[in-house]
């Protein structure tokens, strides 16, 4: 059923662990296909002995490439995006099943719920201290405090972990490689989607799944995402996530709708078409 694309870099710590609990708490068929950038941490060859499919670089070639080159490789019809500091829990592949089986259509985006564990402002994820990294990580007390964690679905589905159908992967063109190695690329992908007609970004808030917050978007230069989100699409991401995606707010329809012309959104057009006219 899932096709799970993981891009890794120099991290295998994190990745084992996630491959565990991907395997323990997974529930339907799946394959695993890896992006390994460099890979000289023992990543490379540790995937090799396992025998995991996977794509390998010598050199960091960024999360829209990787993501493309795996996708290509993908053989059932679900492609899940996960990050390698991803912990999947108990009924999380369920979740989106689930959800999947109550849509009438493929034009889909969902995403899983996070546990973080500190306070990120990100009002689409919970918050619950069970480890930094894989050698602090509760397995035991997260787990008991789940029926505890929960969040209503919500709109605004962009990161992962997120779900699409392999024919709107493919009718969008996967990750825009304009923006490698990746800032902002998320978003792009999801305003694609809009752009090819579909109006499912649903975060399912049973499909739950633990993040260490563990990024390497340090240790890369950074291209400048906002910039070019804004010079592509003629708006900001804030003006997309706020008045298209709704971001956040608690999902009461499946399907969301042309966003209406009020004065905030206006204002917020204004607003884009002034900072990309005076490249600010």
């Amino acid at each position: 059923m899932w096709s799970i694309l993981i891009p890794t870099w120099n991290n295998l710590e994190l990745l084992q662990h996630c491959l565990k609990y991907l395997d323990k708490y997974t529930q339907h068929p799946y394959e695993v296909i890896l992006h390994i950038n460099e890979g000289n941490d023992g990543t490379l060859k540790w995937v090799q002995d396992q025998g995991i499919r996977h794509t390998h670089s010598p050199d960091n070639i960024g999360i829209c490439r990787a993501l493309n080159q795996i996708a290509s490789l993908a053989r059932y019809p679900y492609l899940v995006y996960l990050n390698d500091d991803m912990v999947c829990l108990p009924g999380w592949d369920n979740a989106l099943k689930d959800a999947i089986e109550g849509l009438d259509t493929d034009a889909f985006m969902l995403s899983g719920t996070m546990i973080e564990p500190i306070v990120s402002g990100n009002a689409c994820a919970l918050v619950g201290n069970f480890g930094r990294d894989p050698e602090s990580f509760q397995e035991t007390a997260l787990i008991h405090a789940l029926p505890q964690l929960l969040l209503p679905n919500w709109y605004g589905s962009t990161w992962p972990p997120t779900v699409v159908h392999r024919s709107w992967w493919d009718r969008v063109g996967g990750y825009s490689l304009e923006f490698s190695p990746g800032m902002s690329s998320d978003n792009d992908f999801s305003r694609k989607m809009w752009a090819a007609g579909c109006r499912i970004f649903l975060g399912i808030g049973a499909s739950r799944v633990y993040h260490f917050m563990s990024k390497s978007t340090g240790k890369v230069k950074r291209n400048d995402g906002r910039r070019q989100f804004l010079d592509k699409w003629g708006i900001t991401q804030s003006t997309f996530d706020r008045h298209y995606l709704r971001r956040g707010l608690p999902a009461q329809t499946i399907r969301l709708s042309e966003p209406s012309l009020t004065p905030g959104l206006l204002f917020d057009r204004g607003r884009s078409f002034l900072k990309r006219w005076l490249g600010l």
